[in-house]
């Protein structure tokens, strides 16, 4: 898949249609900048702007959007009910496809000079883009809001901003921009308007009061609806689920004798944390995404069938090879394990492994997507030394020799994971399936090896003795871990026959 980013800037406006609309205009004013979504509210006053693009479209249509915030909005009046330090509020990056999380702070350290040096606008990088760890918390970064940061920046030197003036800008305030995992931004209302019940349950579930680990919450009134709010982000939605903070907020609600009413998700949300909560309620039996009829229907628009990959395998093209069937054969273990798991949870008699092996599907699935992705990685690779011979320069053909090495490496390495997760569900798995689970181990075995043969051949024809032993004697490591786990799998799996 290519490079995609997603950028959700939040701006501290929510009841000026017209205002917002300005400042989406300007983000899509280049082609190929493709709005997603905008949502406003009036009590928080703030707004959600969701877009995609091109990696080199990305710097400057946020610049736009914050440039243009920075015209149409004044934190000097400005009030609500959410946290905010700044009229662009923060400016997350979010990689998509082959994009990386440092191709992604590199974007973000483009994006914060620029606003800091063209607009005067104080900015602080945070999460994954964060200078300092103390910085990596949103929270912390944007402590005392408005008011606060604009009272102390220029005396204290844990204040100093990352790009521009050590001297708040009245009008347009401060900005944080970063690099995020996909969150989901999650509201819970319920029937009351005491706030402090809303605050308690809050502190129930968010992590800094010793809630789970990767939720976001805060206490909210919203007053048209005289309703209180519990207003979540939901930063790693495959490790804190949506429904297992939905069901704490029901029973810590309960304890104060009041009731959910409804829920929302602010912006867009990744097919896969829906996807769990009905998995969860409606208890599937052995589901999988693939059942979903829209993931076959993007499948065959693409074009990324599963024939049309055996036939490029097939063709008189050099790639795809070895290597992006070693990459196949991993993605198609971890897939394996997770069927197992998903045959397995839910099961009276394996209630005693339901976390464990629950634990294990919700890695077998990202490891899937991306050995998937180095199929095509694999490709890629292999065609830049092509190209880099046709240089003749040596140096460009040992760069590229040494890359197309170290992505069947990657392949090995995660294989090697898939590989140890398939052990533990070949033992404590669906017996009615442990033939699955030991055909995934012969897969991940084949994929460490297949992927170890190109590894080493790359190896052959590099300069640098160096690079050449040490990756030469972790592949012989992972070959060595591999084959003692896969001969464990076997005896477990022929011992049931």
């Amino acid at each position: 898949m290519a490079k995609l980013v997603e950028c959700v800037p939040n701006f501290s406006e929510g009841r000026r249609p017209e205002v917002i609309e300005a400042i989406c205009k300007a983000i899509t004013e280049e082609d190929g900048v493709v709005l997603l979504a905008h949502e406003m509210g009036p009590d928080h006053n703030r707004a959600v702007v969701t877009f995609v693009c091109d990696p080199k479209l990305v710097v400057d249509a946020a610049f736009r959007g914050i440039k243009k915030a920075s015209e149409l909005i004044d934190m000097t009046t400005h009030q609500g009910e959410h946290p905010r330090m700044g009229a662009c509020d923060v400016c997350p990056f979010i990689p998509l496809g082959d994009m990386t999380i440092e191709d992604s702070v590199e974007l973000a350290n483009k994006l914060g000079k620029k606003v800091g040096d063209e607009l005067q606008i104080p900015v602080y990088l945070y999460e994954d883009a964060a200078s300092t760890p103390k910085r990596k918390n949103l929270a912390k970064v944007r402590k005392g809001e408005y008011e606060g940061i604009r009272d102390s920046i220029e005396t204290d030197k844990t204040r100093k901003p990352d790009y521009g003036p050590s001297k708040m800008n009245l009008k347009a305030g401060a900005t944080a921009i970063g690099v995020r995992f996909p969150l989901v931004a999650f509201n819970v209302y319920l029937d009351t308007n005491k706030k402090w019940i809303a605050d308690n349950i809050a502190d129930a579930i968010r992590s800094i009061k010793g809630g789970y680990r990767f939720v976001k919450a805060l206490g909210f009134e919203i007053k048209e609806r005289d309703q209180v709010q519990i207003s979540m982000n939901l930063v790693n939605y495959t490790k804190t689920p949506i429904f297992r903070v939905f069901e704490t907020i029901k029973s810590e609600a309960a304890r104060y004798g009041v009731n959910v009413t409804s829920s929302e998700i602010i912006g867009l949300v990744p097919n896969d944390a829906i996807v769990d909560v009905a998995d969860f309620y409606l208890q599937f039996e052995g589901f999988s995404k693939d059942q979903i009829l829209e993931e076959q229907l993007k499948g065959a628009a693409s074009g990324g069938s599963v024939d049309s990959f055996y036939d490029d395998v097939a063709s008189s093209s050099p790639a795809p090879g070895g290597g992006s069937v070693a990459a196949s054969a991993g993605a198609l273990a971890s897939a394996l394990t997770a069927m197992v798991c998903r045959l397995t949870v839910g099961k009276k008699n394996y209630a005693s492994v339901k976390d464990e092996l629950s634990e294990i599907r919700d890695k077998c699935d990202p490891l899937k997507d991306e050995l998937e992705t180095l199929i095509v990685t694999d490709m890629e690779a292999f065609n830049d030394v092509m190209a880099a011979f046709k240089t003749k320069d040596d140096a460009k053909v040992e760069e590229a020799t040494k890359n197309a090495s170290m992505v069947p490496f990657t392949v090995m390495q995660k294989s090697l994971e898939v590989l140890k997760m398939a052990e533990i569900v070949a033992n404590k798995g669906n017996e009615n399936s442990v033939t699955d689970a030991g055909v995934a181990g012969l897969m991940a075995m084949a994929a460490i090896e297949g992927a170890g043969y190109n590894v080493k051949i790359n190896l052959t024809s590099l300069q640098d003795k160096a690079f050449v032993a040490k990756l030469s004697k972790d592949a012989n490591e992972i070959i060595a871990n591999g084959k003692a786990i896969a001969e464990r799998i076997k005896t477990r799996v022929e011992s049931c026959f």
